[in-house]
């Protein structure tokens, strides 16, 4: 299996899913083609929190501002996983959920060394020399998802999780780039955090422990008061509450509404919760 995972939206996956067509009969399984665009730390957080269910398997990550600069494309080995993808931070927490984090080990591809990527049925394509002055390396300098990242994910794929070292092209990595979600400050009925990520329906999600929320019937958000509830249906339709969402943290909702819209929060946002029995 190998899951797929990007900020692109549509129609640029596509590309990627026909270069590992092309070069494996994986089953392709999507994670998310719209992470926010750019937006290394909310994918991170989402990656840390979905791929840990699948079974083991090749994960292709394509959230890479810095496509086109100097940023590596890195292969990290967690466990009985393989993630590709750029060097950025946003495979590191996911890995770490994966594996003890003194088992992870990470490589560097050789772009250089990569098997070019062609359309089929064509004899030649403007891709084939864009952006290089031979016939080795990425095609392009804008789409390292279709010309690096997909080649990398089906070979390791063919290759075998645990068999990293017999692709030519991976090296040790002797340094990559971390990302640490932050974590709250919480003591004596209070929690200072931050809004990590807004899903689709509008909960904002902190990084507040759900813990916190134990035996609390009320919170102080940002010094509104709120009530806490097990479940969304614990107030009427439309009003506001605080809860323990799926993934272990609190949340500031809204019943049958945008969360987001309600607080007034955004990713990023501070929050202070208190309570206030």
């Amino acid at each position: 299996m190998i899951t797929i995972a990007s900020d692109f939206g549509s129609p640029y996956p596509a590309a990627m899913k026909g270069v590992l067509c092309q070069r494996t009969d994986a089953r392709l399984v999507d994670v998310a083609d719209d992470f926010p665009r750019q937006d290394v730390r909310a994918a991170a957080f989402w990656l840390r929190e979905v791929l840990p269910y699948f079974p083991p398997s090749t994960h292709l990550v394509v959230v890479d501002p810095g496509v086109g600069t100097d940023r590596n494309a890195l292969v990290v080995r967690a466990g009985d996983h393989a993630l590709v993808g750029p060097d950025n931070g946003v495979l590191q927490p996911v890995a770490r959920r994966l594996a003890p984090e003194t088992s992870l080990e990470s490589f560097v591809v050789d772009e250089s060394r990569l098997e070019p990527v062609e359309p089929t049925g064509v004899a030649s394509s403007p891709q084939a020399t864009l952006g290089r002055d031979d016939s080795s390396g990425p095609a392009s300098n804008t789409f390292h998802g279709r010309d690096v990242f997909a080649p990398v994910a089906a070979a390791i794929h063919e290759a075998g999780r645990k068999s990293l070292e017999s692709l030519a092209y991976l090296s040790p990595a002797d340094e990559t780039v971390d990302l640490e979600l932050p974590d709250a400050a919480v003591e004596d009925g209070r929690a200072g955090g931050e809004v990590l990520v807004v899903d689709d329906f509008g909960n904002a999600i902190t990084n507040v422990p759900g813990a916190f929320l134990e035996g609390c019937e009320r919170i102080a958000a940002n010094g509104e008061l709120v009530p806490v509830g097990d479940t969304f249906a614990a107030v009427e339709p439309g009003e506001r509450l605080v809860i323990v969402g799926s993934h272990g943290y609190v949340e500031l909702d809204v019943n049958q509404g945008r969360g987001d819209d309600a607080f007034g929060l955004t990713p990023g946002d501070q929050i202070v919760l208190e309570d206030r029995e």
